[in-house]
């Protein structure tokens, strides 16, 4: 049997788009709106690199999957509340991943300066 190197690997999801009703302001909840999400995956040990088998590293179907399946589970009334939850979520699916960083914007939110959009991030760590 071979010995199976391991790598450190790091993944990088940008703009994933979820529409959700997240927000303080009643409208934000009923009508709802587009998100973005830029997820960055940390993996300290992967072997997908030698063996080229999904199963070494983290799905990013699957993860797209779960930050949607998280965004729309629930309202919440902050950016910072939803992005820990998502992050939190990320680790508790996928064992390979160590670290995680999630970037969730509000795409043109309801304020009286024009701005495209307004964001947070968080990094969250295995352990």
């Amino acid at each position: 049997m071979s010995e199976r190197k391991e790598h450190p690997l790091r993944i990088t999801i940008k703009g994933l788009e979820v529409f959700a009703h997240h927000g303080l302001l009643p409208e934000e909840k009923e009508t709802g709106q587009q998100f973005l999400f830029d997820i960055g995956l940390s993996l300290k040990h992967s072997a997908a690199p030698h063996t080229d088998d999904v199963a070494d590293t983290a799905d990013y179907s699957a993860v797209c999957d779960c930050v949607a399946g998280v965004a729309v589970s629930k309202p919440y009334n902050l950016l910072e509340k939803l992005a820990v939850v998502t992050a939190d979520e990320i680790l508790s699916r996928f064992p390979n991943v160590d670290r995680v960083k999630v970037r969730v914007a509000k795409v043109s939110p309801p304020l009286k300066h024009t701005v495209s959009q307004v964001a947070v991030m968080i990094k969250r760590t295995r352990g």
